[in-house]
């Protein structure tokens, strides 16, 4: 079976997927956003070569089931994290200070910039243009960790002077 009739499978229980969410402690609304994800997860995973085939009409439903489990679980960990606060109660002042120079800001960083050692100013301009550190690393065969802190390094110099 192909993973498009794989998931039209899955698809056809969708009331069922929905109902063991709502079962974990979910709202509807939520339950049908995990179940959406599910959907989501399992046609890369059965694009990628997945099997839970088990014949002519029927998947593994187990499987689906642990994924239903563990987007849930990770739902929860996330809202864990997540410190709402109302924004009638912040006691600070965030408004936007219209007088910033723009352009004496950015001559500021140009300067640091030229003075900077060429290592680290290329180092920073690689992974600021949206690198990763860890590509550049397996590229060039320098440690990790020695990029990550010449880029922390340079950033928090920026950051001074701002």
């Amino acid at each position: 079976m192909t993973y498009l009739k794989i998931l039209n499978q899955i698809a056809k229980k969708h009331n069922k997927w929905k109902s063991i969410v709502c079962s974990f402690g979910c709202n509807a609304e939520t339950a049908e956003d995990i179940v959406q994800e599910m959907y989501i997860k399992m046609q890369i995973k059965l694009n990628k070569g997945l099997d839970i085939n088990y014949g002519d009409d029927d998947f593994n439903h187990s499987y689906v089931f642990r994924m239903l489990r563990n987007l849930f679980i990770d739902l929860k960990r996330k809202e864990n994290k997540v410190q709402i606060t109302d924004i009638n109660n912040l006691k600070e002042d965030y408004s936007v200070d219209d007088n910033t120079d723009y352009h004496k800001a950015f001559e500021k960083v140009q300067n640091e910039m030229d003075q900077l050692f060429w290592y680290d100013k290329k180092v920073y301009e690689i992974i600021d243009d949206g690198s990763s550190i860890a590509d550049l690393s397996r590229k060039t065969r320098i440690p990790y960790y020695s990029l990550y802190n010449t880029f922390k390094k340079v950033k928090e110099k920026l950051k001074k002077i701002l």
